[in-house]
């Protein structure tokens, strides 16, 4: 492993699972929601089609992140998502090193970053 003085723009951190936007989408929708949010409410918070929130749910939950409860209201069947303390932690890190992007980012001197030949 380097030194983090040797690769600063490095951001080993980025989690890659996090850092899908359909994923970065639920988990920040799930974040402030204690209680989880059903599959309906996080289709239409994050503008997913059914298959394409079902996959992405699916690779949070088999990484630990997300709880998927599968259940009833009434004769209709019901879905709710929630995040795990383990997600919680996961999206916690990730945010810090986002804002270690940003910080590092707002540092280059405006029109003074280098452009390579190409």
């Amino acid at each position: 492993m380097k030194d983090k003085t040797d690769a600063p723009f490095a951001y080993d951190g980025l989690d890659r699972v996090l850092h899908e936007r359909a994923r970065l989408s639920i988990m920040a929708s799930l974040a402030a929601q204690k209680k989880g949010l059903s599959f309906a409410e996080l289709k239409r918070l994050c503008d997913l089609s059914d298959g394409n929130l079902s996959r992405h749910l699916q690779v949070l939950e088999e990484h630990g992140f997300v709880d998927i409860v599968k259940g009833y209201v009434g004769r209709r069947p019901s879905t709710s998502c929630s995040m795990t303390s383990k997600g919680r932690k996961a999206f916690s890190q990730y945010i810090d090193v986002l804002e270690q992007v940003v910080k590092d980012a707002s540092r280059v001197p405006s029109g003074k970053a280098k452009r390579s030949a190409g």
